[in-house]
């Protein structure tokens, strides 16, 4: 497996991002359903949230990014950025 994070940087309209919520958890829970996500949640001091994903051997950032395209957050434009980097998890309790 390969691993991947992504961190989600809030937008300033907090409505929208309250409004999405609902909406982006769906989305979320239908990833861990289908084994794409292992944690995801806002950092307690705010302002961004941090998803954790574990795909196939051969994924790429691009897999990774597409997948998380269709977050609602995205499609409601909640998200002042996204970055999605490759992850190495040396030592982890899930592999």
């Amino acid at each position: 497996m390969k691993y991947f994070a992504a961190t989600y940087t809030y937008g300033e309209n907090a409505k929208l991002v309250s409004d999405t919520r609902p909406a982006h958890r769906e989305f979320i829970q239908s990833q861990l359903a289908l084994g794409r996500i292992l944690g995801s949640g806002p950092y307690v001091d705010g302002g961004q949230a941090l998803i954790v994903l574990q795909l196939d051997d051969d994924a790429s950032v691009a897999d990774a990014e597409t997948i998380l395209d269709a977050d609602p957050y995205v499609a409601a434009g909640a998200l002042a950025s996204r970055e999605v980097r490759e992850w190495n998890p040396v030592a982890n309790t899930f592999s």
